[in-house]
């Protein structure tokens, strides 16, 4: 099926009156033949012909439906993995991996922007507790010296597929009990009285070290988004501070600009 969508009916002659017909025709495709099923795979993927945490065709199954190995196919869906578009469940099989487009103009928070889209957001706390602030944080956060703050790190899923690495440090003023919060810290603010209005956001480039890699199950040394936020109160007082580090493969981040 993957073949027959990607070549044209062997009886059926190139339009010459198309400027690229001849020099197409003249020109077959001499790539390996994994890397033609995985470029079909991916325009497949791309153009929504499979649907988020959708199951790709096993392995045998492909090689079967193009004639292939069973090498040739397995190659193929490397690819497909290396690109972000799918994710292996081990004993399970090959989905189709989530991927956020997330505006840069609109504060809101990780599980808003899934659920916004379709995902179902989820958490998995690594530690959370009522430490003394650093000195990063003090200054970010306008804090005095030895001021208390709620530390939260967690890995954050999309469809039970880890999406991003985070820690969040607010004030204890703010944040007495860290085991209060659920899945939504913006929900919990909410709910306390204290929502950020606004915030300021960078974005930078960095490669994940070890610890990380094993986190979001990448390899060690992969591209990764490194965010900071600091969201701020109506008053304008700092509320929260957030060290993001979200997978590249996964994430699309947008800005839209007008000139003038």
């Amino acid at each position: 099926m993957i073949l027959q969508q990607a070549q044209e009916p062997a009886n059926q002659k190139p339009d010459a009156s198309k400027p690229d017909a001849q020099s197409a025709a003249a020109k077959p495709d001499s790539s390996p033949l994994y890397m033609q099923i995985a470029r079909k795979l991916t325009d497949d993927v791309r153009a929504g012909r499979y649907q988020v945490d959708q199951a790709l065709p096993s392995e045998r199954t492909l090689s079967e439906q193009l004639n292939v190995s069973r090498v040739t196919a397995r190659k193929a869906i490397d690819q497909l993995v290396e690109q972000g578009l799918v994710v292996r469940k081990r004993g399970s099989g090959n989905y189709i991996a989530p991927r956020i487009e997330q505006p840069l103009s609109n504060l809101s928070s990780f599980s808003e922007q899934l659920q916004q889209r379709g995902y179902k957001p989820g958490s998995r706390w690594l530690r959370r507790g009522i430490v003394i602030a650093s000195a990063d944080e003090q200054m970010s956060l306008g804090l005095s010296p030895n001021t208390k703050v709620a530390r939260l790190e967690r890995l954050r899923y999309a469809d039970d597929v880890a999406m991003a690495y985070e820690v969040s440090v607010l004030p204890a003023t703010v944040v007495p009990d860290p085991d209060a919060i659920g899945d939504s810290l913006y929900q919990f603010l909410e709910g306390v009285g204290k929502p950020p209005v606004r915030a300021l956001q960078h974005i930078r480039a960095m490669n994940a070290s070890a610890e990380l890699a094993r986190q979001l199950d990448v390899a060690e040394g992969m591209a990764v988004l490194f965010i900071t936020r600091i969201a701020y109160l109506g008053s304008g007082e700092a509320v929260e501070l957030t060290h993001s580090y979200c997978r590249s493969d996964h994430y699309d981040f947008v800005a839209e600009m007008r000139r003038g």
